[in-house]
């Protein structure tokens, strides 16, 4: 009997149609696996199941994973990331952990940070928490840099707020209503963690990354679950020192509803890209 296997067109494209077919024959495709969203047990011979390629620069890796928490699909991340995520798949070591919020490198616009005399880059940390919304839990990342923020060469003080919204951030008034549709940004989560912020549009080859983690992020089962059912994931930003490190998600809440008042809160709606 044939494995219960998708295979969406563009990653048939990626793979060929000859690899393709000999998936949905069953002559490569596994019996038991380990869902690459959720992560628990699923068998290609008792329930649908997408295939998912990872794709790097050099190298690229065929995963599955239940129908019901993704469709098949080509997810890109770096090399470096690819390669972390096969050791992790064939059991040689795990993906480090890392708590949020992280630290990362700056994004791939100019940004620099103001008020010494060396400039220097500005930091981004990201939290990640589910924030209430017309009733609903809605997975949400919340973007805040370690010093401020501005264009190099600018004498301004902290220019953050209108870098994003030339770049299509919305201002946010109220955690009440969704934020607008960012369109040409993307969320990408790979392997049940948190990878990148992408801009370029989802699961574009010629995406790159805003904000790239050090070491993937662990997300709570709770904020995957949440991702992996509205296919979105709400993005605010604001300027340092406006939400701080909040050790709880109530916490977080109030910070960013006291932003929101002050007109101090920027967002987006970004399509989840991967798993």
């Amino acid at each position: 009997m044939p494995p219960l296997l998708d295979v969406s067109d563009e990653v048939r494209a990626e793979i060929g149609d000859a690899e393709a077919d000999r998936l949905l024959a069953g002559e490569n495709a596994p019996g038991p696996y380990d869902c690459t969203s959720c992560r628990t047990p699923g068998d290609t011979t008792q329930e649908r199941t997408s295939t998912v390629l990872f794709v790097g620069e050099e190298t690229a890796v065929l995963a599955f994973a239940h129908a019901a928490c993704i469709p098949s699909q080509v997810v890109p991340v770096s090399e470096e990331q690819l390669q972390v995520a096969v050791r992790s798949i064939q059991g040689e070591t795990s993906i480090s952990e890392q708590p949020a919020p992280a630290a990362v490198p700056p994004p791939a616009s100019p940004l620099a940070s103001t008020g010494a005399q060396v400039p220097r880059q500005a930091v981004l940390g990201i939290t990640c928490g589910l924030v209430l919304c017309q009733d609903n839990l809605h997975p949400a990342l919340v973007v805040e840099p370690t010093g401020p923020v501005g264009r190099p060469g600018s004498t301004a003080d902290d220019e953050f707020l209108l870098l994003l919204s030339e770049e299509g951030f919305h201002p946010i008034t109220s955690l009440e209503t969704p934020p607008p549709a960012l369109g040409g940004w993307s969320v990408l989560l790979a392997m049940g963690k948190l990878h990148a912020v992408l801009q370029g549009g989802t699961n574009s080859q010629n995406s790159t990354a805003w904000w790239q983690a050090h070491q993937p992020l662990p997300v709570s089962d709770g904020w995957r679950a949440a991702a992996n059912r509205t296919n979105e994931v709400f993005v605010y930003a604001a300027p340092v020192g406006t939400i701080g490190r909040q050790p709880r998600e109530d916490l977080m809440r109030e910070a960013l509803d006291r932003a929101a008042a002050k007109g101090l809160l920027v967002g987006g709606t970004m399509p989840l890209a991967g798993t």
